[in-house]
């Protein structure tokens, strides 16, 4: 078989990579000549005194990995494919306590405890008040003067005041919620100069938030999410720093995750032009599955083998990372035809972008689809003839494909 001639030295979780470009030409030769291809890392880049992972592309593969948690571990090194030289081990071990990072049966035992809080109905009885915020988030972007930024104008808006419905988080407090989760996913980012210190502080700060939140449901229980899920710790629900971590969690995979879905799903609609049209004339129910298969907010995440096993015709040995790349999986030609064609028509859609099944499927997906498509809607029908005035600005990240700001302009 062929070997993919990679430039020496070349990462797939190189931070300065996915600054620039999601490297889709790169992961489809690999998906082809060889799909499970050891990645070799030095100096302890990734932070976790190795010397490497497995980079494994194609869609079969991943959904095999993700559906197999007895040999493919989230918890061992954690879901996050890459932090840095100078994270400490007992940082890594203490993300354990995240959903995330989390196998079964722990992780089964919270699953089903916050999932109470994402059943249908809970989507549903949601679905009015968020169609009426989507309204006055586009009403509001579009008496903006001149061009503005579509990403804290629009994008991020919707994710950050549906948590706050969800968990009851007072709507001022979502400026908290935002700058916080965007300290925890910067530190690769010289932009924001933040350094591991700060994004640590960050997640403690949030964590100490919700914990509060929690304590407060406990003495004077209210109608909403939280209280159902901390009330009666004896009967099976969180205990403060359960929930603490659950909400640090949904900052991130249900507010950064969204948001970039909707920036790159704008972005797409207009440098797609007839999509555009298509989407405002007809408003298919695809679009949001599309928007998300098209943008994969998490470029990849990992898992590291229990014991000794074989995929793609490789031997992968206890204790050995694998990366899980989604956005080459949404890619795969064997699973999707036309594949780089951005087709909000497009059906079935298995794409990856909400995870690769089993255990760690994206416990928000409904909530995302709906935000997605109210958000889109409400754009289509207060600002059709939306224009882009620059080019996106993306997130230095090794694992997140972010867009820090979109101009965009009324016409």
């Amino acid at each position: 078989m062929h070997c993919p001639a990679l430039p020496d030295g070349f990462d797939f979780t190189d931070p300065d990579l996915l600054q620039h470009r999601v490297p889709l030409s790169e992961l489809a030769e690999l998906r082809q000549a060889q799909p499970v291809r050891w990645i070799p890392q030095s100096g302890n880049v990734a932070g976790f005194q190795d010397e490497g992972y497995w980079a494994v592309t194609r869609h079969a593969d991943v959904r095999y990995v993700s559906t197999h948690p007895e040999l493919f571990s989230s918890t061992v090194n954690t879901a996050i494919i890459r932090f840095n030289e100078h994270i400490r081990r007992d940082s890594i071990d203490a993300q354990r306590l995240i959903l995330l990072n989390m196998d079964p049966p722990e992780h089964t035992r919270v699953r089903q405890i916050v999932q109470r809080g994402f059943t249908p109905r809970s989507i549903r009885a949601l679905e009015q008040r968020l169609r009426d915020r989507a309204a006055g988030i586009v009403a509001a972007a579009r008496e903006l003067d001149g061009p503005f930024d579509f990403v804290t104008s629009v994008a991020c808006e919707l994710p950050l005041q549906a948590i706050a419905e969800l968990i009851g988080i007072p709507q001022d407090d979502r400026t908290k919620i935002f700058d916080w989760s965007n300290k925890m996913i910067a530190y690769d980012d010289p932009e924001y100069a933040i350094t591991e210190e700060v994004s640590s502080q960050s997640a403690a700060e949030l964590i100490s938030y919700a914990m509060t939140m929690a304590a407060d449901r406990k003495q004077c229980p209210a109608h909403d999410i939280v209280s159902t899920l901390v009330a009666a710790e004896d009967q099976g629900n969180l205990n403060s720093d359960e929930f603490g971590f659950f909400v640090l969690m949904l900052a991130v995979a249900g507010n950064e995750t969204t948001r970039n879905a909707i920036t790159h799903g704008m972005h797409a609609f207009l440098t797609h032009p007839e999509q555009w049209e298509l989407y405002k004339r007809e408003r298919p129910s695809t679009a949001a599955e599309e928007i998300v298969r098209w943008a994969t907010p998490v470029f990849a995440f990992q898992r590291t083998a229990t014991q000794d096993t074989e995929l793609g015709g490789q031997t992968i040995r206890k204790g050995e990372r694998v990366g899980l790349f989604y956005a080459s999986a949404n890619h795969d030609p064997e699973v999707f035809d036309r594949p780089d064609e951005f087709d909000v028509t497009r059906d079935p859609n298995p794409h990856l972008g909400f995870g690769g099944g089993g255990p760690h499927f994206c416990l928000g997906k409904s909530l995302a689809v709906l935000e997605i498509d109210l958000i889109f809607n409400a754009i289509a029908d207060a600002m059709p003839g939306l224009r882009l005035v620059g080019d996106p600005r993306r997130l230095r990240s090794a694992w997140i494909n972010g867009v820090k700001e979109l101009r965009v302009a009324v016409e």
